[in-house]
Parts: C-alpha cells; sequence; structure tokens
C-alpha cells in the first residue's frame, strides 16, 4: 500500500492508460480523482473503480482550459484535504501526418492539448502539492520523441518531446518546494484503444490480429507487449515516496523496444 493515505489525481481517465493508473492508485491505497472532459463517462468508471464512493471523485475537467485545472484541483482539496500527486495522461494522439500533410491546425491543436495542457495541469497543481509539503507529478511521454512510429505522427511526436524538455527545468524550479516531476515513456500499450487499432489492421490488411500484434511484438526483446497495467506500475511507482530523491527522471516501458538492432 504505497500511496496509504496519499490523494492522486489523474487527467485523462478513458479506457486505457488513465483509468488503469486510478486503479492501481487506488489498489495501493490512495484516494484518486479521475477527470476527463465527458462528464457522464467519468461517473461510470469512478463507480467501477470504487461502487461506494467513499474513495473516488469524478471532477470533469478540459485541460486546455486552465480555470477548469484550478477547479479540478480546488474539488480535490475540498473533497479529501490535500493533494500528494498528479498524472497528467490526457493527451491528443489522433493526429496523423508528416511534416508534409500535417496542417497547421493539427500542428496547434497538438502544442495546445499536449503541451499547453500539459503544463496547465503541473501549474495548477503546485500550490496545493507544496501546502503539502510537497509531492509529485508526473508526466506521460512517447518513443514517438525519438523513434518514428508505423503510422506518422509528426505534431505529437514533437509535442511530447517539448514535454519532456520542458521537464527538467520544472524538476529544477519545483525542486526546493519538495516538488518532484517525471515522466514515463510507453511503448505500445496493450489496452482498448491499441486492440481496436489492432483489429483494423487485421481487417484492412487481412491478416489476423495475432500477425497484425507480431509485426510489433517482434522487435520488444522481452517479447511481449506491455500492458495499460504494466506502465501504471511505473506512473504509480513514481507517485509514492518510494521515488522520493527522484526528480528530472524518465523511466521507459517498452519491453526493451529500443535496445534492439
Amino acid at each position: 500500500m504505497i500511496l496509504e493515505g496519499k490523494t492522486v489525481v489523474v487527467s485523462g481517465v478513458g479506457p486505457g492508460l488513465g483509468r488503469e493508473v486510478a486503479a492501481c492508485a487506488l489498489r495501493d491505497g490512495a484516494n484518486v480523482v479521475v477527470a476527463a472532459r465527458t462528464e457522464s463517462k467519468l461517473a461510470s468508471v469512478a463507480k467501477e473503480l470504487d461502487p461506494s464512493g467513499e474513495r473516488v471523485l469524478a471532477h470533469a475537467a478540459d485541460i486546455t482550459d486552465y480555470a477548469t485545472c484550478e477547479a479540478l484541483m480546488q474539488a480535490t482539496v475540498d473533497r479529501f484535504g490535500a493533494l500528494d500527486a498528479v498524472v497528467n495522461v490526457a493527451a491528443l494522439d489522433t493526429l496523423f501526418g508528416t511534416l508534409e500533410s500535417t496542417s497547421d491546425d493539427d500542428w496547434r491543436r497538438s502544442l495546445e492539448m499536449n503541451i499547453l495542457g500539459t503544463m496547465h495541469v503541473a501549474r495548477s497543481a503546485t500550490p496545493h502539492l507544496e501546502a503539502s509539503g510537497g509531492g509529485a507529478i508526473v508526466l506521460i511521454g512517447s518513443q514517438a520523441m525519438w523513434l518514428p512510429p508505423k503510422m506518422p505522427q509528426m505534431a505529437y511526436g514533437a509535442a511530447k518531446g517539448a514535454i519532456l524538455s520542458a521537464m527538467y527545468p520544472m524538476a529544477n524550479e519545483l525542486g526546493p518546494k519538495k516538488i518532484r516531476v517525471n515522466m514515463v515513456i510507453p511503448t505500445w500499450m496493450w489496452g482498448p484503444p491499441v486492440e481496436m487499432y489492432m483489429n483494423w489492421q487485421a481487417k484492412e490488411r487481412d491478416i489476423s490480429v495475432d500477425e497484425a500484434m507480431a509485426e510489433v511484438v517482434d522487435n520488444m526483446p522481452l517479447g511481449e507487449m506491455p500492458a495499460d497495467e504494466d506502465v501504471a506500475e511505473a506512473v504509480v511507482f513514481f507517485c509514492s515516496d518510494r521515488s522520493r530523491m527522484i526528480t528530472g527522471e524518465t523511466l521507459m516501458v517498452n519491453a526493451g523496444e529500443l535496445y534492439r538492432d
């Protein structure tokens, strides 16, 4: 129970990583606030996670709107008395394109959601984390920062790279407040979004889902695609006091993908 007595906010809670982070934090003893734009979906997730409603709060927020981020953090403190960690999973990762094909509008949307939105979450959480005597901000990166994915996502990869660059001055600035800033960097994550993609690829290319999966996993020395919950475990570590002397660091959960020749 490494998060016993702590309160964790998770933004971007849907059917994939966000939900698994919330579930793992709840399992490890935390009070959890789940946030996303759609209130009705959030209420359903919160009920699944904690039918009693005692340790989970659902609060709608759009991270591109700073005021709603401030309201989210205030609602957290009002309900649970403090804020100890915040995890920003919310991202716009459905924009596909190359240098030639990515429109100015897609660049703006990616930068607004992925960079500005992440900074909104971090900035609105900071005074509450400081009031708690410190805490953790956990960012979610992507190997698309370095490794062009099979489907070109130039704007998304660039935006995630900018978040990584911002992490270092954030860690330096917030360190004296005892606030740690770290990033978890996943590869493909087996969960509902990737399952949908694999089913689509299998149908589009007239191959089996297992064949589509094998093409991806072939480059992973561990021979298995990490699941959403595998990435969530790394996130929970960064939220906990077990990482109390770690800041400005990255942790890749990629089954060794970048290390195979």
